[in-house]
């Protein structure tokens, strides 16, 4: 199919895909860019629909390959106009890639976890773009699981996919209340660690062997009493400078990559500072 026209409704319905209540009603949410949209696929998700433009790609010859893939796995392919595909873009600069993908995440009650899991819950992220770092971070240092507590952005927002270079599409996602984590984390057997400035307890100085989730909390205010008092222990990253937090995504990184280097080395909490 080719579409000349930006006015062309077919478009209007992929663009209406930047509303999280159009992405809730349909299921599906857009992935833009050659790469992402490869990484999405190579990760299992199967496009309904991919918008090309071979004037807007780096290497048509190359990269139409990508389109052919799709189409070969049942998508709809679409080649669209430069003018028309620009005004359908969710980012400036586009690459001539726009996908309509099934929106990624599972209830908790159908997530399989593998043994000694280690899993990230977010609770209340406001910035999309922060919830896609923390994915980026979460593919990067092997997270089984994260999960979107008490959500206030889905996991199809653009700039979530787009933030998390399309690894919301390779790392498991879900959503769920904090009542309904406490619950699955207990019935699982996972250790839940909460962060917090208000803790002596270093995020270095404990056990990250066996199942165990760490939580993150909101922007502003950081992890709710509720969440707080929901936790098996509470553990902080020290800081030496007049503020007292970090950025979300940040933090998250920090906590991950201390507990992969325990894990990896089979630390513990006593033995990880000798001497």
């Amino acid at each position: 199919m080719q579409i000349t026209s930006p006015a062309n409704p077919r478009l209007k319905g992929v663009a209406a895909l930047r509303r999280r209540r159009e992405r809730e009603d349909s299921g599906t949410c857009l992935v833009e860019g050659y790469e992402e949209l490869a990484l999405a696929m190579d990760a299992g998700a199967i496009p309904e629909v991919v918008l090309h433009c071979a004037e807007l790609m780096l290497d048509p010859a190359a990269q139409l390959l990508l389109v052919e893939r799709a189409r070969s796995l049942g998508a709809q392919t679409w080649e669209v106009a430069r003018a028309a595909f620009e005004k359908t873009a969710y980012r400036e600069g586009p690459d001539g890639f726009l996908a309509v993908v099934p929106t990624p995440g599972l209830p908790l009650a159908q997530v399989t976890l593998p043994p000694d899991p280690l899993v990230l819950l977010c609770e209340g992220i406001e910035k999309p773009g922060n919830l896609g770092a923390m994915l980026r971070t979460a593919d990067a240092a092997g997270i089984d699981l994260v999960v979107a507590v008490d959500p206030v952005t889905d996991w199809g927002n653009p700039n979530v996919v787009r933030g998390s270079k399309a690894t919301v599409f390779s790392v498991p996602v879900a959503s769920a209340t904090l009542g309904e984590t406490i619950a699955w984390l207990a019935d699982h057997g996972v250790r839940h660690l909460a962060t917090t400035p208000d803790t002596e307890t270093v995020h270095t100085d404990v056990d990250w062997s066996g199942p165990v989730a760490f939580s993150v909390g909101t922007e502003k205010y950081g992890l709710t009493d509720a969440a707080l008092e929901a936790a098996d222990e509470r553990i902080r990253i020290p800081m030496h400078g007049v503020v007292n937090s970090l950025n979300v995504a940040t933090s998250a990184a920090i906590v991950a990559y201390e507990a992969l280097r325990h894990r990896s080395r089979g630390l513990s909490g006593q033995d990880s500072h000798p001497g």
